[in-house]
């Protein structure tokens, strides 16, 4: 028998009663995305605080550099001022100066007409005769009317006599000019005229011996020319009958066998001493050839057979490459047939093991409920 009326432990339902509404208490915050995190970060308000202050710092400096460079402005503003009304007191200044000195009363175009020492300044109406002045209609000159007639009439007296004696001097120093030039022109055409005559003399003497050494040189040339010839002559008489006898008594019209011989060997010639080959030399070149005929023959029934070797070898190889192809073939064949029969019992594998799964395995399609459970504790 099991015993129902066992007494209840208070203590124990309690702390299950703890537990439980510790774990909705830990849902709520799970499962809300705004209450997840559990406490606060101190360490992240800290960082907050001391940004803050940071920025309170930094904002607090900017707002004292802004102060002082409000100031600083204001400072050269005031300054830019002052300087400019010094510039503006300078410039006027100086344009009072320049009007106290240029700009004068006396300076202007009609001072003339309201000087007050206009006539004090003014000249008398006549100077002299020639005051440009005076003209026709300014009836200060009359005619026959002279005031500086005995002034100019002894200085015209003067003037005259001056130029007469300046005319008297100018002739008597070109007369003495003009003799001391006819005395120099007439020295200087007897200096030329025995210049002349010495370069003529000169030249005459040096044409003569001119001709005196063309005569000697061309003399000397034609007996230098005469011997020349005489001695080309007799060289050529030597020279043809040194000829002649080496003709005569040389190899070539003696037909010696040995001036053939070339200095590179004995089966060398020179074609141009050449005389022709002698009978033991044909007789050894026709056994050569000879030779040499039963040696090609020789050689073309070795080729022949060759040949036929090669193309027996050939066909030899031909055949095997067919059968050999054949039996490739059906090699082939017979791994395509197996593979075709093994793919066909995988596919019936397959069909029944996905039916054993449709009808053995999964036969128990999950629900609403199995999905639901998902999700509904912290744990």
């Amino acid at each position: 028998m099991y015993k129902l009326d066992l007494p209840v432990d208070y203590k124990e339902a309690a702390a299950i009663e703890r537990r439980r509404l510790m774990e909705e208490q830990r849902k709520s915050r799970i499962f809300n995305s705004k209450c997840r995190t559990i406490g606060v970060d101190l360490q992240a308000i800290e960082q907050q605080v001391r940004d803050k202050k940071e920025q309170e710092d930094y904002e607090r400096k900017r707002s004292e550099a802004f102060a002082a460079d409000a100031v600083r402005n204001d400072k050269i503003s005031q300054m830019l001022e002052k300087r400019q009304e010094q510039d503006v007191r300078a410039l006027n200044q100086a344009l009072n100066d320049f009007r106290s000195l240029h700009q004068q009363p006396d300076g202007r175009r009609e001072f003339d007409l309201y000087d007050p020492d206009y006539l004090k300044k003014d000249k008398p109406g006549r100077v002299s005769d020639d005051d440009p002045r005076c003209g026709i209609s300014s009836i200060q000159k009359f005619e026959g009317e002279d005031l500086n007639n005995k002034a100019r009439t002894k200085f015209q007296q003067e003037q005259l006599r001056e130029w007469s004696t300046q005319q008297a001097n100018e002739k008597e120093q070109a007369k003495r000019n003009q003799d001391e030039a006819d005395r120099l022109y007439q020295l200087k055409m007897r200096e030329l005229d025995q210049r002349g005559m010495e370069l003529e003399k000169a030249e005459d003497d040096c044409k003569r011996a001119i001709n005196m050494a063309t005569t000697d040189y061309n003399n000397a040339l034609a007996r230098e020319r005469n011997e020349r010839e005489r001695l080309k002559k007799q060289q050529e008489f030597d020279d043809n009958m040194t000829e002649i006898a080496n003709h005569i008594f040389g190899d070539t019209l003696t037909e010696n066998p040995a001036v053939a011989q070339s200095a590179f060997g004995p089966h060398r010639v020179i074609p141009d001493r050449w005389k022709g080959m002698s009978p033991q030399q044909l007789e050894a070149i026709r056994k050569e050839q000879e030779k040499q005929r039963l040696e090609k023959q020789r050689r073309d029934q070795e080729d022949k057979l060759r040949e036929i070797e090669h193309a027996r070898q050939a066909n030899a190889n031909a055949r095997a490459g067919m059968l050999l192809e054949r039996e490739m073939d059906r090699k082939h064949k017979d791994i395509n047939r197996e593979m075709a029969d093994e793919n066909r019992r995988l596919g019936l594998e397959q069909e029944s093991h996905k039916q054993y799964l449709e009808k053995e395995v999964y036969t128990n399609p999950p629900t609403a409920s199995y999905f639901m459970q998902f999700n509904t504790s912290t744990r």
